[in-house]
């Protein structure tokens, strides 16, 4: 859930809220109780705006923002949900 901070809030405390940004996660703007505006972080608008990446660079991606080993999961983890049946005949 984000943080909601009023318009005037933001006035007084502008400089510590982008830093929590920058740091933290992205900051909603209230006017009179209702949101308005979010307040986010360079990299995060830029990751938004960038548009839809190609599968592969999206994993590659994740597959350096996660350690993977340290999950500790076992390759026969998922053994029974993949088909191993070869399929269904087909007649050219």
């Amino acid at each position: 859930m984000l943080k909601e901070y009023s318009i005037a809030e933001v006035r007084n405390h502008l400089t510590a809220l982008i830093r929590e940004v920058e740091q933290k996660s992205p900051i909603k703007l209230t006017r009179r109780g209702k949101p308005v505006a979010v307040l986010l972080s360079i990299q995060e608008y830029e990751r938004l705006v960038s548009g839809k990446s190609q599968f592969w660079e999206a994993y590659s991606t994740f597959r350096e923002s996660h350690n993977l080993s340290s999950l500790n999961i076992q390759p026969d983890l998922f053994a029974a949900d993949r088909d191993r049946s070869p399929g269904r005949e087909v007649d050219w």
